[in-house]
């Protein structure tokens, strides 16, 4: 299916008010951009000219027990699962479907949560490869609105605790490999 035809059925919802109301009140400082609609972080990365390394891709994980987290990996990367799992010390996570998605934030766009654990009750993990950035954007809860932010207040209101999450990504040469 074509970028085109995917983003036709995406929803076409606003910024999400909570996460606007969350970063006022917690002296986040954001800057709030509309774009063309997208599905993936890399291609939000893309349309709002950020560098995709500080373009938060945020997931959602279920634990062995039930609990679920957010885990948060820059655009470019792809979630571990056996790291996400060890850091968040259990024996196993999965990434929850669209529906759940859906049932723990139903005012969100499924593939448009922002990373602010306290809106929907979760914890918040973020790789190490995010953490040295200044910046940081993210989706605002839309696939047309995305907020750039201070990643330092990101931080400290949010909770973020940092870890290992990203798979290795072989970059070398095919004939290398």
């Amino acid at each position: 299916m074509s970028t085109n035809a995917t983003t036709e059925k995406l929803d076409v919802r606003g910024p999400h008010a909570g996460l606007l109301d969350w970063l006022a009140a917690n002296g986040v400082e954001y800057e709030l951009h509309k774009h063309p609609a997208t599905v993936t972080a890399l291609e939000t990365a893309r349309v709002e000219r950020v560098d995709p390394r500080r373009f938060a891709k945020t997931l959602v994980v279920e634990l062995a027990n039930g609990a679920r987290a957010i885990v948060v990996i820059d655009a470019t990367a792809r979630l571990d699962l056996a790291k996400a799992a060890r850091a968040l010390g259990t024996t196993g996570v999965r990434l929850v479907t669209e529906g759940e998605l859906t049932e723990l934030a139903p005012d969100i766009e499924v593939g448009a949560l922002p990373p602010v654990g306290q809106l929907f009750g979760l914890r918040v993990l973020a790789d190490f490869g995010i953490h040295d950035d200044p910046t940081i954007s993210f989706p605002a809860g839309s696939h047309r609105f995305a907020v750039m932010v201070d990643r330092a207040a990101w931080e400290r209101a949010a909770h973020v605790v940092y870890a290992d999450l990203a798979a290795a990504i072989d970059r070398g040469p095919i004939w290398a490999r």
